[in-house]
């Protein structure tokens, strides 16, 4: 009886919940079409958006930073000599300029107004170097190059490689209009834009679905791919964040991250482009000054990614964790395992997590401020949902099928891949993958719940608990298996960061001879020696069971993050733990628990089976 009673209780909750945040997610997705089919049926471009709001306020201030303070006139000026400029070079339509800048007023500037004229602009990541670099330039089929003053080196470094025909234009750096340490080729941008008019160039016939911009992945794995942009995903995007979140027309936005991906470029800089908002952005993020610039912007609303809150969270209590008037703080990547110490520190009303991909069609939002919860689907109708979790091979990402070879929903709390059904001609629902035809088909899972469907494919893991508050769980290939056990690495980093002072910390499975499965392995990023691997190991084992603890700890002097802040865990995982090849500190866990350093005599014993975990 006790069984059914709670069984009861459970459904009559479920359901409330169900009830309670479809309404609000439903109305939110109810404005969000009517905006986007609104703009659709106008044939609105992104630059005839942002231009209703130079007519409506022209001299509210659109762009701030601690040296610029740009009103919508003063963007949209700059946007117009830009597309004046590029106009009397011949650019046309369809021809594609890159568009190498650090964050600053002149960025979004540069894009709007390329778009005026058709052009396409890939938005390349400032990190990037050699290799990595031309490759970004080069896959986007680009016609010509802007880049500033402070990538002069980086430029130079490829420029021999880059065919010939790409024209280079230099942005020089505020109160410099010399052509000092230019490359030997480049064109000096500030000249040309002094003499170019700041009235609207000629006409030129841009439509609502053509392409506006790519965006990179991060790169994590193998080179960056160019992910398509077009007008309508940007309404999409930069809309759907800004009805779900509840945004107001009063909101001061502060955003330290890059401009040249999804979060800080669409999310938070699409709400002074599309609704007319403030958005004050910094050049290179700082945890210690976050909530400082907060208070001296007068934010209301903060954006973080990835790692940033653990920063953030990692520094020292300051007058500013307080005083400030952000009430809302939003973006992707909040660890559960901090979400409680952030929100009471900095006394933040709201987190607004949400979850997607650049390049991909599904994308679900927290709308309720649920710890750790990254959206939300109805456990009610989950097949009427665009998206669904799928049962997958947790290595390779491959759906499981059933027998009459369709995928299978997952049950409650079982993890499974997130994917997003696609429908051509929905913004919400097209998928425009890659400029690279056939990096986009391998997103691509076809057969779904009908024979002929198809989805978007995330590749990322995720589990719904009985209500249908979605979490996230770890990247396909990332889950191993230990000791009989499943391992996710992203909870095992969560925890060994908080145990080590929430130092960067990525975990990996490495293979050891005459063992089954992958032991885990952690790299933390320590290079003044700070860890007391003594308290590291007996505060370790209080958080994780045995088979999740690392037997390999490296611990190291050097760390080469992405733009969003993540490491970049395949080049570790190539190096392994051998010291003759790594030369960062190496620990090995002995049975005793505690951690003793892995000499090259000792990793031999490894080898050998003479020590065993």
């Amino acid at each position: 009886m006790k069984r059914a009673i709670n069984v009861c209780v459970l459904t009559t909750t479920t359901a409330a919940v169900n009830k309670g945040v479809n309404q609000s997610a439903l109305w939110a997705y109810a404005k969000l079409l009517r905006y986007t089919k609104r703009h659709e049926r106008l044939n609105h471009t992104v630059a005839d958006v942002f231009e209703c709001n130079v007519r409506e306020t022209p001299d509210k201030l659109a762009v701030i930073s601690e040296t610029q303070q740009w009103t919508f006139r003063q963007v949209n000026e700059h946007a117009n000599r830009v597309a004046n400029v590029f106009q009397a070079q011949g650019y046309k339509k369809g021809d594609v300029v890159g568009l190498l800048l650090e964050n600053r007023a002149e960025y979004v500037a540069t894009w709007l107004g390329l778009s005026k004229i058709g052009v396409i602009t890939p938005l390349i990541n400032t990190n990037l170097r050699g290799p990595s670099l031309l490759h970004s330039i080069t896959v986007a089929h680009c016609n010509a190059f802007i880049y500033g003053e402070d990538f002069v080196e980086a430029v130079a470094e490829v420029s021999k490689d880059l065919p010939a025909e790409l024209l280079l234009f230099q942005y020089n750096n505020e109160n410099n209009n010399s052509t000092a340490d230019a490359v030997k080729t480049a064109k000096n941008l500030n000249k040309l834009l002094s003499a170019a008019s700041a009235s609207a160039p000629n006409k030129t016939q841009v439509n609502h679905h053509d392409k506006l911009v790519y965006i990179y992945t991060s790169g994590t794995t193998g080179l960056p791919k160019a992910a398509v942009i077009s007008h309508s995903r940007y309404l999409f995007i930069a809309a759907g964040i800004h009805y779900t979140m509840g945004f107001k027309d009063d909101d001061v936005f502060y955003t330290p991250l890059p401009l040249y991906h999804t979060a800080g470029g669409i999310m938070c800089m699409g709400q002074s482009v599309l609704f007319g908002s403030t958005v004050s952005i910094r050049k290179k993020f700082s945890a210690s000054n976050y909530f400082a610039d907060c208070a001296k912007f007068n934010a209301t609303v903060g954006q973080y990614i990835g790692e940033m809150a653990r920063y953030i969270l990692a520094t020292k209590a300051s007058p500013h964790d307080r005083a400030h008037r952000v009430r809302l703080v939003y973006g992707n990547g909040l660890r559960p395992q901090i979400w409680p110490q952030f929100v009471e520190r900095f006394n933040i009303g709201k987190v607004g997590e949400f979850y997607g991909a650049t390049e991909g069609n599904a994308n679900i939002m927290n709308h309720d401020n649920t710890v750790g919860a990254i959206g939300f689907v109805s456990r009610i109708l989950p097949k009427v949902y665009p998206i669904s979790i799928i049962r997958a091979d947790p290595d390779t990402g491959e759906p499981i099928r059933n027998s009459q070879g369709l995928c299978q929903l997952c049950e409650p709390n079982e993890p499974g891949v997130f994917i997003g059904k696609i429908v051509k001609g929905n913004p919400s629902r097209e998928f425009l993958g890659y400029v690279d035809a056939k990096a986009s088909a391998k997103k691509i899972v076809k057969d779904v719940f009908k024979h002929g469907d198809m989805a978007f494919i995330s590749g990322d893991l995720l589990v719904a608990d009985e209500k249908g508050y979605l979490y996230f769980k770890d990247r396909t290939g990332d889950t191993f298996r230990w000791k009989g056990e499943n391992v996710s690495t992203s909870e095992v980093e969560a925890q060994v960061s908080n145990v080590a002072g929430y130092k960067d910390t990525v975990v990996y499975g490495v293979t050891i001879p005459h063992t089954e499965g992958r032991a885990g392995m952690a790299a933390i990023y320590d290079p003044n020696r700070e860890l007391d691997l003594d308290d590291f190991a007996l505060n370790l084992a209080k958080v994780l069971p045995t088979y999740a603890r690392p037997q390999i700890i490296r611990l190291l002097t050097k760390v080469d993050l992405t733009g969003t802040f993540k490491l970049r865990k395949v080049d570790l995982q190539k190096e392994g733990y051998d010291p003759k090849v790594v030369s960062d500190a190496l620990y090995y866990q002995t049975a005793k628990g505690r951690y003793e350093l892995l000499t090259p005599a000792a990793y031999e014993q490894l080898q050998r089976n003479e020590i065993r975990f």
